[in-house]
């Protein structure tokens, strides 16, 4: 019986030793499962914090160019449109920075500048629908709110490299609080927001393609002319366009039927095994793309002699009369865009990108989707308003550097005759356009030049 009792005691310790496991398992499998689901919940916030924190550093950047950019306007017609492109920026800015992990009251003075610029811009917008031009005293208003925006932008922009860095993460903010990252974004001085906060009581209420390139496809295709080509005869004018002597194996990769231009896509391995992939459009034959994959090590050519291999290479494919406007710098190459010209008038719509390798100057790309959309002869004879007229229009403050007539997209998908005017104030570059038919102010664009380029906004 004592055998029998001890044997029964025995088994419900071990009973009780495996219900015991089987609940640490539990426990610490719902622990593993908690921590996972917390560690993703965390992932997911601090990547939606990190697309508000970039939305808000691109929306502030905006403002900053369309104040700018009203500093120089002259007319209210684009002054209008400027302003009230602000306004929207300055709204969407304010609505991004609302979704960061920050107390309103940390970065009270942030929101109260991104607040002041959007209703002083709608104020000054509604002027200028009302055809009111804006005084003295609104611009000096303007040039103080853009040196304050600037100020910001470069804040944001070093937060931005501190977020790359991992010296700081939105998940530390929440846990430590946000006096320290408001500290950082919010050094612009109170004296200042005061100041502006004064000077607004009565007020309740931008691969690079360069200038123009959001306006390179069209439904017409002016540009793309000629009969429908076979595969076989595509073939053969990407071998020619590429150099026969130069291929040691080409393949056929199909038909882009729904691209914005329907093109044959063939693969190419030069004798150095590098590969090249080009386009031929099937209508007229047309080389839509081309690229060449090279590693570039060094740069020994300088910019100039790149737009002039560039510019010979559009020549020897028959692509006359073009002018290098924009280019962008990457890793040892250069991409250049030309446009069209006509009689020394500029056709902005007409562009076509090259790449040209900074070691050698040859030639690894072209992309030429702008050309055949729009290239085609245009009327340039409906020049009214004569140069030193158009002049008139322009700001006062604005150094002229260079002058001529372009032709400018609109967003409407038409074509406006333009003087461009190139010039200065107080050391910042801006393309000012004026119509040539009644001398209204059709666009500004602020040039930005870089180490690796020269790009517009």
């Amino acid at each position: 019986m004592n055998k029998l009792k001890d044997w029964k005691e025995r088994l419900k310790k071990g009973h009780m030793l495996s219900v015991i496991c089987v609940l640490l398992l539990v426990v610490a499998a719902l622990g593993i499962l908690l921590y996972s689901k917390q560690r993703e919940y965390r992932q997911a916030s601090e990547n939606s914090y990190n697309m508000a924190f970039y939305e808000l550093v691109d929306y502030v950047q905006n403002v900053e160019t369309y104040l700018a950019k009203s500093l120089i306007s002259s007319t209210s017609e684009h002054g209008a449109e400027t302003l009230t492109n602000l306004w929207r920026e300055a709204n969407l800015a304010q609505s991004y920075l609302a979704r960061l992990p920050i107390e309103s009251q940390e970065l009270e003075n942030t929101e109260k500048f991104l607040n002041q610029v959007s209703d002083y811009s709608y104020s000054l917008s509604r002027k200028n629908i009302y055809d009111e031009n804006l005084t003295e005293e609104d611009l000096k208003n303007l040039k103080e709110l853009h040196s304050y925006s600037v100020e910001l932008e470069n804040t944001l922009n070093q937060l931005s490299e501190d977020l790359n860095t991992g010296r700081f993460s939105w998940g530390e903010l929440t846990k430590k609080g946000t006096v320290a990252f408001a500290q950082q974004v919010d050094n612009i001085s109170k004296e200042s927001f005061s100041n502006l906060e004064e000077n607004f009581h009565e007020y309740s209420g931008l691969i690079y393609d360069g200038a123009f390139s959001e306006h390179l496809t069209s439904n017409e295709k002016k540009g793309l002319t000629g009969d429908d080509m076979a595969e076989e005869q595509a073939k053969q004018i990407a071998e020619d366009f590429v150099g026969k002597d130069e291929i040691k194996e080409i393949s056929n990769l199909g038909f882009s039927e729904n691209a914005t231009i329907p093109a044959y896509d063939f693969s190419i391995t030069n004798h150095s095994d590098e590969s090249i992939n080009i386009s031929v459009s099937k209508k007229g034959g047309h080389v839509v793309y081309m690229n060449r994959n090279r590693t570039v090590n060094t740069e020994v050519i300088s910019q100039e002699e790149a737009d002039k291999k560039g510019k010979e290479f559009l020549v020897s494919k028959g692509f006359d009369n073009m002018k290098e406007t924009y280019y962008l710098k990457q890793e040892g190459i250069v991409t250049i865009n030309y446009a069209a010209t006509q009689d020394k008038v500029v056709m902005y719509p007409d562009l076509i990108k090259v790449k040209v390798a900074l070691d050698n100057g040859e030639v690894l790309g072209i992309e030429t989707t702008g050309y055949l959309n729009n290239h085609t002869q245009r009327d340039i004879s409906k020049v009214i308003v004569t140069q030193e007229e158009a002049k008139k229009s322009l700001n006062k403050n604005l150094q002229i550097e260079s002058e001529g007539l372009a032709i400018i997209p609109t967003e409407w998908q038409t074509e406006i005759l333009c003087y461009e005017f190139k010039g200065k104030v107080e050391d910042r570059e801006f393309l000012v356009y004026i119509n040539s038919e009644n001398g209204r102010e059709e666009d500004i664009l602020i040039i930005t030049n870089t180490p690796n380029g020269t790009l517009t906004m």
